[in-house]
This record gives structure tokens, sequence and C-alpha cells, in this order.
């Protein structure tokens, strides 16, 4: 595999800026391993395998299980996910679908039970950043270990 060119080389601002929400997000929710399943779950749904790879290996260092993290694309067949998590995942699916069926009323009431306004709006902005590195590491060619080049 052949990385197309280095976004952070080519565009330095605009990969500071990408950083900069990153940390902003990672800031406003609380909860790293959530934050890490949100961003697997995504990067899964969208083929990006260096996501799928980086966060996986972040998750494991907070101490996460096996288990848990290979059964993350298959979450809602299994019990080991908590309400909350559940609840996050779901919007982690509609929001990146969010074509398909947007966000349905039930999805956001299940959701609400779980996250009040401000965390509603941090789980859809951190949704919506590892939506948008996806995007960028596929539409660069970013591969599972190119971290360094």
């Amino acid at each position: 595999m052949n990385l197309r060119m280095h976004a952070h080389k080519v565009n330095p601002a605009a990969y500071q800026t990408m950083m900069k929400l990153e940390e902003t997000v990672k800031q406003m929710n609380g909860d790293p391993i959530l934050f890490e399943l949100v961003k697997i779950r995504a990067s899964q749904i969208n083929g990006c395998a260096f996501c799928v790879d980086m966060h996986t290996k972040d998750l494991r260092k907070l101490g996460e299980s096996e288990e848990r993290m290979s059964l993350i694309v298959v979450w809602r067949e299994t019990p080991l996910f908590t309400e909350k998590e559940r609840a996050a995942l779901a919007l982690t699916e509609a929001v990146t679908q969010i074509s398909k069926d947007g966000v349905p009323q039930e999805l956001y009431d299940e959701v609400r039970k779980h996250f009040n306004e401000t965390e509603f709006i941090s789980l859809i902005m951190a949704i919506n950043v590892i939506n948008n590195w996806n995007r960028i590491a596929i539409s660069t060619g970013m591969f599972p270990g190119c971290y360094d080049n």
C-alpha cells in the first residue's frame, strides 16, 4: 500500500485545525473508553482501517478487554456493553450514516436518557470529528502502520 500524501505536511494549518478540534472534543467527553468506542464504530462503518487500528490500540492502552473490542462491530448482539454505551453506539451509527434515516426521535429519546443536552452535543461532535478523520485518512491513502510516515 502506498500513502498518497501526508496531510499534516501538505497543509499543516488544516491539520492543526483538525487536531485542535480533536483535543477540544476529547476534553468535552469525560469518558475516554466511550470516546474510543465511538471512534472505532464510526471507523468500522466508514471502512477506515487506519483509524480502526489506531483506536483499538488506544482502547487497549485504556485497559479495555480484547473481547469487547472484537465485538464492537456487533454490539447489538452481545450483553457486554452498558445501556449508555449502546445508546452512544446507536447514535454513532445514525450520525455516521445520516443520509439513510437521519436520527429518529426514538433514538434521540433513548440517547437523552443517558446524556444531558451538553453531553449530547459533545457526543455528536465526537462522532463528527472521527467521521472527518476517517475521510481524511481514506482520501489520502492512510493505512495501519503508517503513523510515523
